[in-house]
């Protein structure tokens, strides 16, 4: 676990170096809030790929097999899908949807630290139709080619189909996890470490091209440029100030960043993603076939420049605001 130091630290470089939330691409794309009170620990976000204006969320731990189905429009669920024929979840901590329309529900989660031996992934059709209803759902055994990790970060990526798990950095470094080109729900599906991330990621998510990668964490997050595979480079991404930021989606045109946070009544906020004024250069890319692997390093990048005594006041309530909701923030262990 980060020292305070570390965590209260984190918070007041974002404000230090200028990376404070900036206006959403979007005009269309508005912050909103998960108003179902049987929503109290939002702990994973995906744009619906068959549905404008929905996102598909779930509980951290200590619910059932659901999804709900939020609509950013008015923060009210509208639909409640049900899985069966999973067994009772764990830890769910991720949503993604692949290039085929599936759902991917990460339960991946690991609150003793990484020491179950496996985990699970679980994979249904996206509802045509939003309405409360039970779908049958695909289970996938899950294990990590370098022994159990904690997780909360599952990307299917929007071309290939390829599944990704980024691994919570508590001890060393930390990891992204490649599955096999082909999950298999007949035998284990092995996840290898094919580079490693500098950051305590709580989710994830690939932009609807496929040319970026975006890791979060609680106060900080990190862009990738996904080439050949692997991602590459590293530019810091803004973070809103969250109580316990949890989530990450792109908004269907990607030019927008969704961030939730855990706690009921719990706000999506929105923020311009990297690099969306600009038009891409690099294509999306196949993952190799090989296990080679390559490190990806965390951006330093914002400008610096001089700030006046009103940032350096907000930089102390931050800091303070992080202390008191220290507890709060770190009660998983």
């Amino acid at each position: 676990m980060r020292s305070l130091v570390g965590v209260t630290g984190a918070a007041a470089l974002v404000l230090l170096s200028g990376a404070g939330p900036a206006a959403a691409a979007d005009g269309d794309v508005e912050a909103f809030t998960i108003k179902d009170p049987r929503i109290t620990e939002s702990s994973g976000l995906a744009a619906s790929r068959a549905h404008p204006g929905i996102y598909w969320t779930h509980n951290d731990s200590n619910d059932g097999a659901f999804l709900y189905a939020v609509d950013s429009r008015t923060g009210e669920t509208v639909a409640t899908v049900t899985l069966a024929g999973v067994g009772a979840p764990r830890d769910v901590e991720a949503v993604s949807i692949g290039p085929d329309g599936d759902v991917y529900v990460g339960d991946i989660g690991d609150n003793l630290g990484g020491t179950w031996d496996h985990v699970w992934i679980y994979r249904f059709p996206e509802p045509k139709q939003l309405r409360d209803t039970t779908v049958k759902a695909t289970q996938y055994v899950v294990k990590y080619a370098d022994g159990a990790r904690d997780a909360e970060a599952l990307m299917v990526h929007p071309k290939t189909g390829r599944v990704y798990i980024a691994d919570k950095k508590r001890n060393g470094e930390g990891g992204l996890y490649e599955g096999p080109a082909e999950l298999s729900a007949a035998g284990t599906n092995v996840f290898r470490r094919v580079a490693d991330v500098d950051l305590w990621t709580t989710d994830g998510a690939f932009s609807p091209d496929g040319r970026q990668l975006l890791l979060r964490g609680y106060f900080e997050a990190t862009a990738y440029k996904w080439k050949d595979g692997r991602p590459a480079g590293g530019e810091r991404a803004d973070v809103p100030f969250q109580r316990q930021g949890e989530s990450v989606t792109y908004s269907p045109d990607g030019g927008t960043l969704l961030y939730g946070s855990e706690g009921k009544g719990s706000e999506v906020e929105p923020i311009e993603a990297p690099g969306a004024a600009a038009e891409p250069t690099e294509e999306a890319s196949k993952s190799p076939v090989g296990e080679g692997s390559s490190e990806a390093g965390s951006g330093s990048g914002a400008d610096g420049g001089d700030r006046d005594f009103t940032v350096g006041a907000v930089v102390i309530a931050v800091v303070v605001a992080a202390v008191m909701g220290l507890k709060r923030l770190f009660r998983k262990v």
